[in-house]
């Protein structure tokens, strides 16, 4: 049997290996095909195509400055699938452009079975489209408890079969003891979310070390090019930092923009600026789409530590974070770390998005809970002082913690533990064996494929 996979993001290339892996367990003859990422190349071979650099996009505006790019691809995706006739397509997460394909491919054919693993969070911001998925999905792989309910009522064959973050961070977890003087920062893992947030973060570091010298700050890179990213815009706010004769050490010419002394193990990097009197008090230009955060001045007494790849070991050192939202705050609350969120995207697609987005709360962990947990401080409310205020509270009151922590349990308990990719790949499996796919005609949309709504 053949099965094609389409995978948009970074985290859908990861569970989709997973998942990949599972059903090979299972059946060592099945043939995959299709686009995703690395790790799911990795698996399917030189013949899977990896596209997530480019696939990869947040917001509107991204989506609508790559538009004949996606146009292009949903043409190529649509004509792979016709010629290579799989038994199923299997669609991981990546809604504006999968919800789409999965619509154009019961309209071009009535053979392979459609499955969606990691479904749509359509009801938090157009429940009436479950309707519509119904004629043209045959089985939708829930990641949440409550989506099942939602999804059969109307109609659409939905399994539960639990989050598969849970399988990776388990194998993650280390014996460790929390620093009561870290605060871990994590602002996301695209570029635009980085310009958006990062210089909130700093400022708000700024002002927690006015009132408490003692902190440090460890902030989590997705990858070497966000770190440097981000080197870039802390660097005018460092201090100078003396030689052990006391005298300023200079790294480099003065007004260069970066300073780096040799990087740890692990991609960890600690950075310098020169002794001048304009490093910490003029900023560096911005990058088109940066934030400048208005406030109090002042440099940082000493480096904020910058590492790739520690994601899983900060949350679990830390004694509060800092959290951009998205999976990263379903991440901090399975290692049991206090965190606040910051919510800051471009203005047109903040508008968008409240348009259409019905749901109480933006961070997962509020939702699964069905009340704030966890402090969301959202676009025009990511203010510093706010922030600051928040996370003193985290830090200095202990029941305040206890009872967040104990909230967190609460909701990763939901999530149905390890073993969401064996689970997956056994539904897929037997909704395989029930046969062909029988078609469901009528109500399909025709709006534009690549579009975002």
């Amino acid at each position: 049997m053949t099965i094609y996979f389409v995978a948009g993001e970074v985290s859908a290339d990861n569970h989709g290996a997973a998942l990949m892996r599972s059903l090979r367990r299972l059946d060592p003859e099945l043939k995959f095909i299709g686009r995703g990422g690395p790790q799911m190349q990795q698996i399917a071979g030189a013949q899977f195509k990896n596209w997530i650099g480019d696939a990869a996009v947040l917001g509107l505006w991204e989506v609508l400055r790559k538009y004949g790019y996606f146009r292009e691809q949903f043409r190529q995706t649509l004509s792979e699938i016709q010629e290579s006739k799989p038994d199923a397509v299997v669609l991981i997460d990546y809604p504006g452009f999968n919800l789409r394909l999965a619509r154009a491919l019961r309209r071009q054919s009535q053979i392979q079975k459609t499955i969606y693993y990691i479904s749509p969070q359509v009801w938090a911001w157009n429940r009436g489209r479950i309707k519509k998925m119904a004629r043209f999905i045959d089985l939708v792989l829930c990641i949440f408890p409550f989506e099942t309910d939602l999804y059969a009522a109307s109609g659409l064959h939905a399994v539960f079969v639990g989050h598969p973050m849970i399988e990776r961070l388990e194998a993650q977890k280390s014996e460790t003891h929390r620093d009561q003087n870290l605060i871990g920062l994590f602002p996301g893992s695209r570029s635009r979310e980085v310009r958006k947030i990062f210089p909130v973060m700093i400022e708000a570091a700024r002002r927690l070390l006015q009132l408490n010298p003692t902190l440090r700050f460890q902030v989590a890179a997705a990858s070497e090019q966000l770190a440097d990213q981000m080197r870039k815009m802390v660097a005018p706010h460092l201090d100078p930092l003396p030689s052990g004769r006391g005298e300023a050490k200079v790294e480099t010419e003065p007004n260069e923009s970066l300073h780096q002394t040799s990087a740890s193990s692990k991609g960890k990097a600690k950075m310098q600026v020169a002794p001048n009197e304009s490093s910490h008090q003029t900023p560096l230009p911005l990058s088109r789409g940066e934030e400048r955060v208005r406030g109090p001045k002042g440099p940082l007494p000493y480096p904020i530590e910058i590492a790739v790849g520690q994601t899983a070991a900060m949350m679990q050192h830390a004694f509060v974070g800092i959290v951009a939202s998205g999976t990263a705050t379903l991440e901090a609350a399975y290692f049991g770390m206090p965190f606040v969120l910051i919510y800051k995207v471009a203005w047109p697609t903040y508008m968008a998005a409240r348009l259409v987005v019905n749901v109480d709360f933006l961070g997962m962990p509020n939702l699964l809970a069905a009340k704030e947990i966890v402090p969301e401080f959202i676009q025009h409310e990511a203010k510093p002082d706010a922030i600051v205020k928040a996370v003193r509270l985290l830090m200095e009151d202990s029941l305040a913690r206890d009872r967040m922590i104990s909230d967190f349990d609460a909701i990763i308990s939901k999530l149905g533990g390890t073993g969401a990719s064996e689970r997956s790949a056994q539904a897929i499996l037997e909704e395989l064996k029930e046969g062909r796919s029988p078609g469901r005609p009528g109500g399909v949309e025709t709006a534009a494929p690549w579009s975002t709504r």
